[in-house]
């Protein structure tokens, strides 16, 4: 295939925008998605995508919902190109107390962050196996292989994802599909950090927080190992953080 597509479900203005850029500059065709009422700004970053050379295209969709996923992928292969690579970037971070945790958002950010992860790698599946190539990463967090208080939900959903993508590696790999799981461990340079964490925030003229700019570069080095010594989890956290 000369022509690829970059899928990116959870595209905004931190690490899913920086991998949408980082495959972007190589040449692929960016699919950027995020619900409908972010559309707008989604739209903005796929104008700054193409200011700098890149290609993207901003589909407003839901990745809770299964109509809706599988119309994006069929959308995809059929106006812009075959999917080369899907990242699944959804987080869903939420803190409440057990007693104060509720049913409807304990489902919400499972279905956020684990069960859009599941309908996003059967559709990726769908494509990519009959042409026995392509990848597959999920963004995973350090809640991804241990809960903490208040993180019933998160961890839960995080844990999920994790064990959901082991089972893709280990059915898909040996069918020409690299599936990776990237665990981030440790705030991000993100706006919602700057506001809720300013003295972590203040450690990034240290490099004590992860820039979206490199979490990318790893998610490229990812696609872009040999099959003989593919990767399928890795982990990222800054030189200051804690573990």
């Amino acid at each position: 295939m000369n022509k690829q597509s970059c899928l990116v479900i959870g595209a905004g203005d931190a690490t899913g925008g920086a991998i949408a850029r980082r495959f972007a500059r190589e040449g692929f065709e960016t699919c950027i998605v995020r619900r409908a009422r972010h559309l707008e700004d989604l739209e903005k970053l796929a104008d700054s995508i193409a200011e700098d050379g890149g290609s993207a295209h901003a589909f407003g969709v839901d990745a809770r919902e299964e109509e809706e996923m599988i119309d994006l992928f069929a959308k995809i292969e059929k106006d812009v190109a075959p999917l080369g690579v899907v990242v699944f970037n959804i987080g869903g971070n939420v803190n409440f107390p057990i007693t104060e945790m509720t049913s409807r958002v304990y489902r919400k950010v499972w279905e956020m962050s684990c069960f859009a992860g599941f309908l996003t790698g059967r559709e990726a599946a769908k494509v990519m196996l009959p042409r026995g190539q392509g990848t597959m990463i999920f963004t995973g967090a350090t809640a991804s292989v241990r809960g903490g208080p208040g993180y019933s939900a998160f961890a839960g959903a995080k844990h999920g994802l994790r064990a959901l993508a082991q089972s893709l590696a280990r059915e898909l790999g040996p069918q020409g599909i690299h599936v990776a799981h990237a665990i981030i461990d440790g705030a991000i340079d993100t706006a919602f950090i700057a506001e809720r964490f300013p003295d972590r925030y203040a450690m990034k003229d240290q490099d004590g927080i992860l820039r979206p700019s490199e979490i990318a570069e790893n998610y490229w080095h990812l696609h872009s190992q040999q099959r003989s010594a593919w990767t399928f989890e890795l982990d990222l956290r800054p030189w200051l953080e804690k573990w």
